[in-house]
């Protein structure tokens, strides 16, 4: 790529900008719906059930989001490389923002019965369905406006944006958290719900005057915009998509610290929601500082070395925050946590925005992040449920999760080890098979 070509740094910040804004609606409308999994849905829409049961069903409903997304990504995936990444986020934007309103709206179980946990799965699905093509179009706007040097750096604002969504979530949650039994479980839990309708507002202002990608806009004018983008991906980049599935696994660490951690040390361990809210709140603040930091790493030693390294990591780290949930001190849970979530795991959240886009053309780049992930993440949204259940009330519930999240790091390991090295591939050349150029010729200086 000639420095003649390289976008302009101004558009590389607005889309990181709009990245950014996006992934915080997502996972303030996740993060949100797990918390309230975690501590208020099993008794408001499970009332029917006691316990495990209703702790174990509310959990559930979580995960059944993430059946949707493989089918949003498909949808959401075929139009982004039909009609261009900038469309399909302001859609996906708009659809979870108003899911996510409308759980917020939804009478519980005493009121209608068996009619309350069906429209609330039903509204998680579509939150789900919204959410399979946000981060794989972001993620794909940003790189595709970004310097070829610096692309990590720059795709790496989409989940820094999934920290500050998961801030936000939290700072309006704690308030609520402490309301009595009977306020929280009436009205209480419904407002951070209803508070989305102004992050909706901000994302689709900011969204609507990003500018399309100059790669988006090359294929179109060189007519080379498939018709059927997904026949040529499954055609011809399968093999990118099986491996971006099972590298995607990786965000299991994610739902395990959100769903299951919290509900562990509240509902067995005995801990205050509150103090387990607050070290979400503080990993993510420095989750915030952490994630450009390993982007920047990765574009100066490669996407491999900053991926493997934080999937090592995870195992070790997870085995900690969970053994110190298990003792019930507090300092070890807060060092422990920050530690695992703020620090080591951001090494994979850094990485993966470029290293999944960068395994696939142009023209089927948005459909094979989208599809890829949202399988991954499927599975990923399933494992809290899972290792709830595995797990069960056992004194080394900790220790059983802990290998379940060490095996996931393993297949993550074997999935990144396998692929090729893509930091010094230019930009027009990634996906290709016989590169136009060469891989390490004419890359951007940074400008800003």
């Amino acid at each position: 790529m000639s420095t003649s070509t390289v976008p302009p740094s101004g558009n590389a910040v607005r889309a990181a900008n709009a990245a950014w804004v996006g992934s915080a609606l997502e996972y303030y409308d996740f993060f949100i719906y797990g918390t309230s999994a975690a501590l208020v849905f099993g008794k408001v829409f499970f009332s029917n059930s006691s316990g495990l049961t209703a702790t174990l069903l509310a959990i559930a409903t979580y995960g059944v989001g993430y059946l949707a997304r493989p089918v949003g990504a498909l949808f959401f995936g075929h139009f982004g490389d039909r009609l261009g990444r900038k469309q399909v986020l302001l859609w996906t934007v708009g659809g979870m923002g108003a899911a996510t309103f409308l759980i917020g709206c939804l009478p519980g179980y005493a009121q209608i019965g068996a009619v309350a946990p069906a429209l609330l799965v039903l509204l998680r699905l579509l939150q789900g369905f919204a959410a399979g093509g946000e981060q794989a179009g972001a993620s794909s706007l940003t790189l595709e406006h970004a310097p070829a040097n610096r692309r990590a750096f720059f795709t790496s604002f989409t989940l820094v944006g999934t920290q500050g969504g998961q801030i936000l979530a939290t700072a309006v949650f704690l308030p609520i958290a402490a309301l009595p039994s009977e306020s929280l479980l009436s009205w209480g839990w419904r407002i951070p719900f209803w508070l989305s309708a102004v992050v909706v507002v901000v994302a689709l202002v900011i969204r609507s005057k990003t500018e399309e990608t100059p790669v988006f806009q090359r294929e179109a004018e060189r007519g080379l915009i498939r018709r059927a983008p997904l026949g040529e991906l499954f055609r011809g980049h399968w093999r990118a998509v099986v491996r971006v599935m099972f590298a995607a696994l990786i965000s299991t660490p994610s739902t395990v610290f959100t769903v299951y951690a919290l509900s562990y040390g509240v509902n067995q361990v005995g801990l205050s929601s509150s103090a387990l809210l607050w070290v979400g709140v503080l990993a993510n603040v420095a989750a915030l500082f952490s994630i450009p930091l390993w982007g920047r790493l990765s574009d100066r030693v490669g996407r491999k070395p900053v991926f493997i390294g934080g999937s090592i990591g995870i195992a070790f780290a997870m085995l900690g925050y969970l053994w110190s949930i298990s003792t019930g001190n507090y300092v070890l849970i807060f060092v422990s946590g920050i530690l695992m979530f703020g620090v080591v795991y951001t090494a994979t959240s850094a990485v993966w925005p470029s290293f999944y886009n960068e395994m696939f053309p142009a023209s089927v780049r948005l459909s094979g992040v989208a599809f890829g992930t949202q399988i991954g993440f499927a599975v990923s949204g399933f494992i809290p449920t899972i290792a709830a259940a595995v797990a069960g009330d056992s004194s080394l519930a900790w220790l059983i999760v802990s290998g379940i999240v060490a095996l996931v790091c393993l297949i993550n390991i074997a999935a990144v080890a396998t692929g090729r090295e893509t930091y010094r591939v230019p930009t027009e050349s990634l996906g290709l098979t016989t590169p136009a150029v060469d891989r390490t010729a004419g890359l951007a200086s940074p400008t800003s």
